[in-house]
C-alpha cells in the first residue's frame, strides 16, 4: 500500500490523526503519543480550539518540522478576502509554526464569494505561509466551480467518508483531476465497531471492524483517512490497519452495506445532492 500521496507539490501521509472534539487541555498528550508511535500527519482546525496544544506537542516531539505534515482550517465566518490571512496568522500563532502544510476552507459559507476566497487562499500559498490549499465539505457543484472555473490548485478535498456513505460521484470527479479525498469520520463516529459485516471481515483477517473500515478507505487509490484516536492503543490499532489486506469478497460485502448514512450534517451544510451545472 502506498503510504503517501503526492498532490500539488506536497506529499501527504495517507493515514493521519484527526483531533476534532479533542479539547485543548487533553490534546497535547494525545498528539505527543501519536507522533511517538510514528504518525506524521496531524489534522486540526481553528474551530477545534486545540491548535495551541497541537503546536506544543509538535514542539515537544523534537521531530524536525519538515517531517510532520500539519493541516489546519479556516472557519466559515472568516472567508472574506481580508479575513482569510488574519485567520491563518491566528492559527500559526497558536501552533507556534512559521507555516502549515495544508490550509483548508473548513465549510463553505452561504453566499460566499468563492473566487475572492480562493484568491486569498492562493495568495497565502504564494506567500509560503501555506504549502498547499484545499477545501472541506464542498459539494460537487462547488468543487467544479473552485477547480474548473476559478482554477484553484486544490491539493485535497476533505469530506465525511466511511463504509456507510457513498462518495463515488465525488471520487470519480476528483480522480479525473488527480485530487485526493481525505476521509474524516472514517469510523462513522464509532459506529463501524458495531457493524456485523465489518466484524466478520475483521475476524477473517485477525483485525477489528475499525481496522477493516480504515483498510477499506486506504484500499482506494486516491483516498486518505484521519481517524480520531485519543488512546495510545487506538492510535496503534489504526496504524496497524495499514497491514490489513482486503480481498474481492470483502470489498463486495462492504459495497452491499447501506451507503446513505451521513452523520455530520450541521444547519449550514451545503446541499449534498445538488447536481453540477
Amino acid at each position: 500500500m502506498q503510504h503517501t500521496l503526492k498532490t500539488q507539490g506536497v506529499s501527504i501521509p495517507r493515514l493521519g490523526l484527526g483531533t476534532f472534539r479533542v479539547p485543548n487541555e487533553d490534546c497535547q498528550p494525545v498528539v505527543e503519543s501519536a507522533l511517538a508511535l510514528g504518525y506524521r500527519h496531524i489534522d486540526t482546525a481553528a474551530m477545534y480550539a486545540n491548535e495551541a496544544a497541537v503546536g506544543a506537542a509538535i514542539a515537544a516531539s523534537g521531530l524536525p518540522r519538515d517531517e510532520i505534515f500539519v493541516t489546519t482550517k479556516v472557519w466559515h465566518d472568516q472567508l472574506a478576502p481580508h479575513a482569510v490571512p488574519l485567520a491563518l496568522e491566528h492559527s500559526l500563532a497558536k501552533l507556534k509554526l512559521d507555516y502549515v502544510d495544508l490550509y483548508l476552507v473548513h465549510w463553505p459559507a452561504p453566499g460566499m464569494d468563492m473566487a475572492a476566497t480562493m484568491e486569498a487562499m492562493m495568495a497565502l500559498r504564494d506567500s509560503g505561509r501555506v504549502r498547499a490549499i484545499g477545501v472541506c465539505n464542498f459539494n460537487l457543484p462547488m468543487l467544479k466551480t473552485a477547480v474548473d472555473t476559478i482554477g484553484a490548485p486544490i491539493a485535497c478535498v476533505q469530506v465525511e467518508y466511511h463504509p456507510f456513505l457513498d462518495q463515488s460521484a465525488l471520487l470519480a470527479y476528483l480522480g479525473g483531476k488527480g485530487i485526493p479525498l481525505t476521509a474524516y469520520a472514517p469510523l462513522a463516529q464509532g459506529r463501524v465497531a458495531q457493524d456485523a459485516t465489518l466484524q466478520a471481515i475483521g475476524r477473517k483477517h485477525g483485525a477489528s471492524a475499525a481496522q477493516v473500515a480504515i483498510a477499506w478507505l486506504l484500499d482506494q487509490p486516491n483516498v486518505m483517512a484521519i481517524p480520531k484516536a485519543q488512546r495510545r492503543e487506538s492510535q496503534q490499532a489504526n496504524l496497524n490497519a495499514l497491514n490489513v489486506r482486503l480481498d474481492d469478497a470483502d470489498r463486495a460485502a462492504i459495497a452491499a452495506l447501506p451507503k446513505a448514512l451521513r452523520y455530520v450534517q450541521p444547519a449550514f451544510a451545503p446541499d449534498w445532492d445538488a447536481a453540477p451545472a
